[in-house]
């Protein structure tokens, strides 16, 4: 059974999101490691949200409570005088509905700004930091591989991408008002990820030429030369030339001892956890903005025709690919076994590798109708009807899934 909390933008404060975002590094480990019953992990820590992914054991009794309290148990810590507001708001999703509502995350259906360009990547990240750390399974690997080909249909059909919507857009927006001509105005990056990418060419659509980065990691250098920028290597200099900085890092924390004073400025984090100290925005003539000052000008635009509805067709198709597995499996089994029998018959006979192959042809013919009826009755909610049919034609005993009946649930 899958399993998610999340804790978003939409249901919790952003202090919270910012210090339970701290541990998302080591909490999906933390998971496997203590609970036996979590099979796999993957979280997902961005700038508006929180979640964990779960794979969870079958049968579990109260599969779903009991992995919130698990996870939830895990955040108290980071979470403080908060845990039990977190507790309250955080929202838990189980079975099918986690597929639907992976697909849509993944697709910035559920983003601060609606179809945003960068959480696509964000969740494959996810992905990848739980493959390294082992914590991955064959049922997560399946549904945020397939969230990304969801993505990709949706913006290919509904044309969201077009749009080109970002925080990093929003952010700059906002600037728009404070900024007299940008192709004068020193603009300093701290961070060289994609958000870093996404700013470059954000800015350079306003008319930005003097644009410099500084990174921890030393990789300014490389990163400048690739986007035809100026490489900075010491922070506090750097901040002190420039006008607007925007940080777009999870490795540095901007605090009050980098910020020269003497000039106006304004600082715009776009990080979670914060890339900048909250006491910054008290150093004179600074102006800071942070995600939650973003959020609250981020619009929610009109995306192209059926974004939706593409989305949670992509996630209905998987649920029901997923739910008819083990009558698939059966039936091809049963086939197969029957095939392999029979080849064998040929063979005592002398026959041919063409004969062979012939056969082999017609299993596979025989087994696909089957397989596409199936899906559909899956689809349809009566996948028990196919099963059934299984076992009184054929004697094939299906493994029955409580997993696949089980719908989202919510906190509160």
């Amino acid at each position: 059974m899958l399993f998610c909390l999340t804790a978003n933008h939409r249901n919790t404060d952003f202090d919270v999101l910012d210090r339970i975002s701290r541990v998302a590094d080591s909490l999906a480990d933390d998971l496997t490691q203590t609970h036996s019953f979590v099979r796999g992990a993957v979280v997902l820590a961005t700038c508006n949200r929180f979640e964990a992914y779960l794979e969870l054991d079958e049968p579990l009794t109260g599969g779903a409570v009991v992995a919130r309290e698990a996870v939830l148990d895990m955040l108290e810590g980071p979470a403080g005088a908060d845990a039990e507001a977190l507790r309250a708001s955080a929202v838990s999703i189980a079975g099918s509905d986690v597929v639907h509502h992976l697909f849509a995350v993944s697709s910035g259906l559920e983003s601060m700004v609606v179809g945003e360009e960068e959480i696509s990547g964000q969740v494959q990240r996810a992905l990848g930091a739980a493959r390294r750390a082992g914590t991955t399974s064959a049922a997560l690997e399946r549904a945020f591989q397939r969230a990304t080909h969801a993505t990709r249909e949706m913006r290919a059909t509904a044309d969201v991408a077009a749009a080109g919507r970002s925080l990093a857009r929003i952010a700059l927006d906002l600037a728009d008002t404070r900024v007299t001509n940008w192709a004068t105005v020193p603009v300093l990056l701290v961070g060289t990820g994609q958000y870093a990418a996404t700013t470059i060419a954000a800015l350079r659509a306003r008319g930005a030429e003097d644009i410099r980065v500084y990174s921890a990691t030393g990789r300014a250098e490389q990163f400048a030369a690739k986007y035809g920028i100026r490489a900075e290597s010491d922070l506090r200099d750097a901040i002190g030339e420039a006008d607007i900085v925007l940080t777009c890092t999870a490795r540095y924390v901007v605090t009050e001892e980098h910020i020269p004073v003497g000039r106006r400025r304004l600082i715009i984090d776009l990080g979670l956890p914060r890339n900048v100290d909250p006491s910054v925005a008290s150093v004179e003539g600074v102006e800071l903005l942070d995600l939650e000052l973003i959020g609250r000008h981020a619009a929610l635009p009109e995306l192209g025709p059926g974004a939706f509805e593409i989305v949670g067709t992509a996630a209905s198709v998987f649920n029901a690919e997923q739910a008819a597995a083990p009558a698939i499996v059966a039936l091809r089994g049963h086939i197969q076994t029957a095939l392999d029998a029979e080849i064998q018959r040929v063979r005592d006979r002398g026959g041919d590798a063409a004969t062979e192959a012939a056969l082999r042809h017609l299993a596979g013919v025989i087994s696909h109708a089957p397989t596409v009826r199936a899906r559909e009755f899956a689809a349809e909610g009566r996948l028990h009807e196919f099963e059934d049919a299984l076992e009184t034609l054929f004697g094939i005993e299906v493994p029955r899934s409580q997993g696949n009946t089980l719908r989202g649930l919510s906190a509160g």
